[in-house]
């Protein structure tokens, strides 16, 4: 393994930068993330990413540039690459754009609950409750997780009850109070549902701890916890652990890959946690790590949510502290910037949406080219694997010396 320098991914959770050719089969048709954040916002400061090639990347992935207005001084001047990269998966969920960019696409279908009330197969919940010593449950059905927490909190403070809930991912969701039902209770819970859940296909249980003792004042915490299935076959991240190199993960990376390939995982949460994170582990890391990181916030707190102005402020917020990571690059090391799926905050529904996402290189030793459109999100995994001087994976082409 090649051992002299270190990468760093900041996987920006639902950052798409246009729709998909096969968007349709999706009901995604006409999906942007960026381009219809700056289109609404009608500015979108972004220089240190424009620099690094964002736009043009959008531009190559849409044929039309962001509508972003001028943009200010840019501080990092390092060379890039910079183009788009397709996803091959079957779905358009977390696990199968994060699990694709490390070298293993998701090439069978998941299980997914129906949307309307009752969601949830009632021998399913049979199962839940008699194990776990549950009255019963709240919810049942496909929701937003802040609406269904203010709409059942205080009857799930009074019932004991726990709010179960699904998406159009591929998940089993439980929310349900720290204090009043407890954490540990609400983590034995999901492991209990993430064994009867198996036979459904489905992808993740995710608990949903919260807080608060009246709707608007209920406020989810930083200890989600995801249970989820683990890749069907050996990643970038399993590569890197087996040659010896170090795998930090920061954010909810350890979970979705079910700790398989992790060296490390690093708990933060909020965009500016995981910021100050990462650059801590990569100022500390060895040369021959990886640390990758999950900026949940673009998915969780805004595009789900569908707010444009909480998007762009994290965006705007973002940019700022490339400069920081940038200074802290040795000779050899090299960043990847990408996303897993897109989450249009202007579209229609809640859900995420099929669309290609960025994916930018950058480092003092990288030689400056346009990628264009990459045929699948394992390129990113292909070109890591090839920096660390690894046998190739199953899936994707380098772009490291193009």
């Amino acid at each position: 393994m090649n051992k002299q320098g270190k990468a760093v991914i900041l996987m920006m959770d639902s950052f798409g930068i246009g729709g998909a050719e096969d968007a349709a089969k999706f009901d995604d048709q006409g999906a942007d993330t960026l381009g219809h954040i700056a289109a609404a916002r009608g500015h979108l400061n972004l220089p240190n990413l424009a620099a690094l090639g964002l736009f043009k990347a959008a531009e190559a992935s849409t044929g039309k540039a962001p509508a972003a207005g001028a943009q200010g001084p840019a501080l990092v001047s390092l060379p890039s690459k910079y183009g788009f990269m397709r996803e091959i998966s079957h779905g358009k969920d977390t696990s199968s754009g994060h699990w694709e960019m490390a070298g293993c696409p998701v090439q069978f279908d998941w299980g997914y609950f129906k949307p309307d009330y009752p969601s949830f197969p009632p021998e399913l919940i049979e199962k839940i409750c008699k194990e776990a010593g549950l009255p019963g449950i709240l919810g049942d059905k496909a929701a937003s997780g802040t609406a269904i927490i203010d709409e059942l909190g205080e009857e799930h403070i009074k019932t004991g009850k726990p709010i179960c809930y699904t998406s159009a991912d591929s998940v089993f969701q439980i929310a349900a109070h720290e204090k009043h039902f407890g954490l540990d209770r609400l983590y034995k819970v999901c492991e209990i549902a993430f064994k009867y859940v198996k036979p459904y296909n489905i992808a993740r249980v995710i608990a949903r701890p919260f807080e608060g003792e009246k709707p608007g004042e209920f406020k989810r915490t930083k200890n989600r916890h995801d249970y989820s299935v683990t890749p069907p076959m050996p990643t970038l991240l399993d590569a890197i652990k087996n040659a010896g190199g170090q795998v930090i993960s920061v954010g909810k990376i350890s979970d979705i890959f079910a700790k398989q390939g992790i060296t490390r995982a690093v708990k933060a949460s909020g965009l500016t946690e995981l910021w100050d994170t990462t650059l801590a582990e990569v100022k500390n890391a060895a040369p021959g790590s990886l640390i990758f990181t999950n900026f949940v916030d673009f998915d969780m707190a805004w595009g789900h949510r569908r707010d444009v102005e909480g998007y762009a402020t994290g965006l705007e917020y973002f940019d700022t502290r490339l400069p920081e990571l940038a200074a802290l690059l040795g000779p050899n090391d090299i960043v990847f910037i990408t996303a897993d799926h897109g989450c249009d905050p202007t579209y229609k529904g809640t859900d995420h949406t099929r669309e290609h996402v960025p994916v930018i290189m950058f480092g003092p030793q990288v030689k400056p080219a346009f990628l264009g459109g990459r045929d699948t999100y394992a390129d990113l995994g292909q070109t890591a694997a090839d920096f660390f001087g690894l046998e190739p994976l199953k899936y994707g082409k380098s772009f490291l010396k193009d």
